[in-house]
């Protein structure tokens, strides 16, 4: 738990150095407005336009994914399961995959994958701030996608819900055959089934390879600097919710 105190401290310094609290929360209104309204922008990246959308995605979507992966993560004991490697793809700012490792005793090493250059930054910044062996990289989801095998867990955490829908198709098939191979399986997105129409699908191939999905409520502790913004942005997360498919 120190080093996550220490990197949620370490973030707030590293985000606002240069952006007041009103622009933080004024960024923070716009960047959730471009998930709940504006979903078609996604794929082209718009989330992460602009320091203060990024400093927004950091400071609260970076802390709340954080803190829902690790209650997932536990409640399906996958912290218990020897892995040599996390392939965190679509990693974004690398919490997912630090999530993961850090709830580990012995944690694996995280490969993370992702198109923005800003967010591969920010998740070796990630790794390195919680003292975790991890490294991330610019690349495709698909063609970066890793070899199978049992020692390998894929993960996939609100990243399939931004893909265009070709991209999409084509990283289920990797998924399938990967997942029918041995190699491990967490997928995390939002419950809201406005973000997540292709679930069905996703969720009726992956059971029948031997996955399972489950929908997952968990009461929310915000750090403190993440409530105080998400309360001025009008943003209540009272619970962390999630669903998932796994195969572990």
């Amino acid at each position: 738990m120190a080093n996550v105190d220490a990197w949620l401290a370490a973030l707030e310094e590293r985000h606002l150095a240069n952006l007041t609290r009103p622009e933080l929360t004024r960024s923070l209104r716009a960047l959730s407005s471009c998930y709940v309204e504006r979903r078609e922008k996604l794929t082209s990246g718009a989330a992460l336009e602009g320091a203060g959308k990024r400093a927004a995605f950091a400071l609260f979507y970076g802390p709340l994914h954080f803190l829902t992966v690790t209650a997932v993560v536990r409640a399906l004991l996958a912290h218990e399961i020897p892995i040599g490697t996390i392939a965190d793809l679509g990693c974004g700012t690398g919490v997912g995959g630090a999530a993961w490792a850090g709830a580990c005793d012995k944690p694996p090493a995280i490969a993370g994958v992702d198109r923005n250059t800003w967010a591969v930054q920010e998740a070796n910044w990630t790794y390195k701030t919680l003292g975790l062996q991890g490294h991330a990289r610019a690349g495709d989801v698909v063609r970066n996608y890793p070899a199978a095998g049992p020692t390998t867990a894929v993960l996939l955490a609100y990243a399939v819900n931004e893909l265009p829908p070709e991209t999409r198709a084509a990283l289920l098939e990797r998924v399938s055959a990967s997942t029918r191979a041995g190699s491990r399986l967490l997928i995390v997105e939002p419950i809201a089934r406005g973000v997540t129409s292709w679930w069905p699908e996703w969720t009726a191939r992956l059971v029948a390879d031997g996955a399972r999905a489950d929908e997952w409520r968990f009461p929310a502790k915000l750090p403190p600097l993440t409530r105080q913004i998400a309360k001025g942005a009008g943003l209540d997360p009272r619970e962390f919710l999630a669903r998932t498919i796994s195969k572990l």
